[in-house]
């Protein structure tokens, strides 16, 4: 059987690619072959049914929606649907992203069975993430010109962030301060224990990496960080200085956070320039409504100068590529130095060289400023430089917590 990878970058119109791919225009032995799509757009697609027709095509094994499902669990659920379907021949995106360890080597055993019956075509931006039977990989060069993939791989350049951090307000982060503290947590929804006896603590400059398998509770934990879940009104917990029912508001505790989610952009449709999204940082806003003051301005244009932005401050925000995007987004957390940065799931989509980018920036941030980082991700980038690692292993009577070695 013959299986093909295509490694792309986020700078290729992975759109038009694809409506290519099917056409028969870039693999014509494929032309009069009945293909199925299996990627995170697909699903995207079947969840908008869900919620704008009430149209159910695709039910999980326990017979949930995909709204309602897991990462993992949608991944399996869309797999099994459109094999039933009986496709001549298999494109599948970006397989990885958002599945625990478990999970990749789950799906990447049931691709491997598929494709003994019929030829598969992987897209990955990732090249860590093309499956080992694949043994011809080509990339685009040019608009449409596909080049055989050779082994070599070429030198990372990772001096692009010249100028130091700006600091707006450098009083705003003690050293050593305990910033999030949780004292034998344990999270219950109706008869089932999410987390059981968690303590755990951040303080500031540490920068931590999250981990654990899809359903483990690492949604749970960020929700009682950010002081969204009322949950933690239960429980021993103390969050930047304040005991969790103290009097203390949502806004008492968000202030103190900077966060960036790979969901952040889903739906995103505004047009807000690079700058405006960049200040709106300061308000927590999604788009700017407010005029900033000087220092505001200042301090957003030094980091748009740290990202070698400045030049492109006025252009609409959704021109830039997806990594791009995520290092104005991981910035505009960032402008008003908060205590603790969230990055959820932050890798997702992205291409090898933007990933490495990412992790640069990170590794900056947590080098140069005593704001702490929490990274949340199955993926551990072999770029990025976290200190301590906080893993949530599955439990029958709940998540309980450890710390591993990094």
């Amino acid at each position: 059987m013959n299986h093909v990878a295509f490694y792309l970058s986020n700078k290729d119109n992975k759109v038009e690619f694809v409506k290519r791919l099917v056409s028969g225009a870039v693999l014509p032995r494929l032309k009069h072959l009945k293909p199925a799509i299996f990627s995170e757009e697909t699903i995207n697609k079947l969840i908008s049914e869900e919620i704008r027709h009430d149209i159910y095509l695709v039910q999980t094994q326990v017979k949930n929606s995909l709204l309602h499902s897991s990462q993992g669990e949608r991944k399996q659920a869309l797999l099994d649907y459109i094999i039933s379907k009986n496709p001549e021949y298999l494109i599948v995106d970006n397989i990885y992203d958002s599945l625990d360890t478990e999970a990749q080597v789950q799906l990447k055993h049931n691709l491997t069975e598929i494709a003994n019956h019929i030829p598969l075509v992987q897209l990955a931006v990732r090249r860590s993430d093309i499956l080992p039977f694949i043994e011809t990989v080509y990339r685009i060069e040019g608009k449409n010109r596909l080049v055989e993939l050779q082994n070599e791989s070429k030198p990372t350049d990772t001096s692009r962030f010249r100028f130091q951090i700006p600091y707006s307000k450098p009083e705003n982060v003690k050293k050593e301060e305990s910033l999030v503290r949780f004292k034998n947590v344990s999270i219950k929804y109706k008869e089932r224990c999410v987390l059981n006896n968690i303590s755990w603590e951040i303080k500031s400059g540490e920068f931590w990496q999250l981990i654990g398998k899809n359903g483990s509770g690492k949604t749970t934990i960020l929700s009682l960080i950010t002081g969204e879940n009322p949950k933690a009104y239960q429980q021993d917990i103390t969050l930047f200085g304040f005991k969790k029912g103290s009097g203390e508001s949502i806004w008492d505790i968000k202030k103190h956070i900077g966060s960036f989610s790979s969901e952040y952009l889903r739906g995103f449709r505004r047009l807000d320039s690079v700058e405006n999204m960049m200040l709106s940082g300061f308000y927590d806003s999604i788009g700017l409504y407010k005029y900033p003051n000087e220092r505001e301005i200042l301090v957003a244009k030094q980091w748009l100068n740290i990202l070698g932005f400045y030049e492109l401050r006025k252009q609409p925000f959704l021109s830039l590529s997806k990594g791009y995007q995520r290092l104005i987004l991981i910035a505009r957390a960032m402008v008003k130095q908060p205590k603790l940065l969230v990055l959820d799931e932050p890798t997702n989509d992205l291409d090898d060289h933007d990933a490495t980018l990412f992790c640069e920036l990170v590794n900056k941030i947590a080098s140069e400023t005593q704001t702490a980082i929490l990274y949340v991700s199955h993926r551990k980038e072999p770029n990025l430089k976290p200190q301590f690692i906080y893993q949530l292993t599955t439990n029958t009577s709940g998540s309980i917590g450890s710390i591993v070695n990094v």
